[in-house]
C-alpha cells in the first residue's frame, strides 16, 4: 500500500529509507550514542533500536541546545538519520542540518508533518521524501 503525504520542508533535501518512528519527543542528551547510532534513553519507546542510516520520526527534540552537538558528532561519524520527520519546526535539528551542510557537506532532509500524518507513519514503513518534501510511503505488509 502507498501513501502520499505533503511535508513542510524545513530543510530541503532527498532521501529515501526505512522508518524509525515514535511518538515521543527525543532527547538526544544521553539518550542518543552518537559513535554508534543507539538510541539510549531506556524510557524511550526506541530505545535499543538504532537510527544510523535510517528516517527518524519523532515529534520534536525533548531538552537543549545540546541536541545540535550530539547530532553534528553522529553526522561527522556516520551515525546519524540520513532525514528527521517531525510535527514542528524543530529548531534544533534545523540548526544541526545547516550545520553539517557547512562544516561537512552532509545536511539531511527535515520535514514537518500535520500532527494527523505524523500519526500513519510507522516503523518499518520505508519513506521516499522528495525534494519539495513530499513523502512517498510504501506501508510494511
Amino acid at each position: 500500500e502507498k501513501l502520499e503525504l505533503t511535508g513542510k520542508p524545513v530543510i530541503s533535501g532527498k532521501a529515501s529509507g526505512i522508518a524509525l518512528a515514535s511518538r515521543e519527543p527525543l532527547s538526544f542528551w544521553g539518550g542518543y550514542d552518537w559513535k554508534s547510532g543507539e538510541i539510549t534513553d531506556r524510557r524511550h519507546p526506541l530505545s535499543g533500536e538504532n537510527a544510523k542510516g535510517k528516517i527518524l520520526v519523532v515529534p520534536s527534540t525533548r531538552g537543549s541546545s545540546t541536541t545540535t552537538a550530539v547530532l553534528l558528532e553522529a553526522i561527522r561519524e556516520g551515525t546519524a538519520p540520513i532525514a528527521i520527520i517531525t510535527t514542528a519546526t524543530d529548531f534544533f535539528f534545523a540548526l544541526a542540518s545547516v550545520v553539517a551542510g557547512e562544516l561537512y557537506e552532509k545536511s539531511f532532509p527535515l520535514i514537518a508533518l500535520t500532527t494527523s500524518d505524523f500519526g500513519l507513519l510507522l516503523t518499518g514503513d520505508h519513506i521516499e521524501i522528495t525534494q519539495n518534501g513530499n513523502l512517498i510511503i510504501t506501508k510494511m505488509e
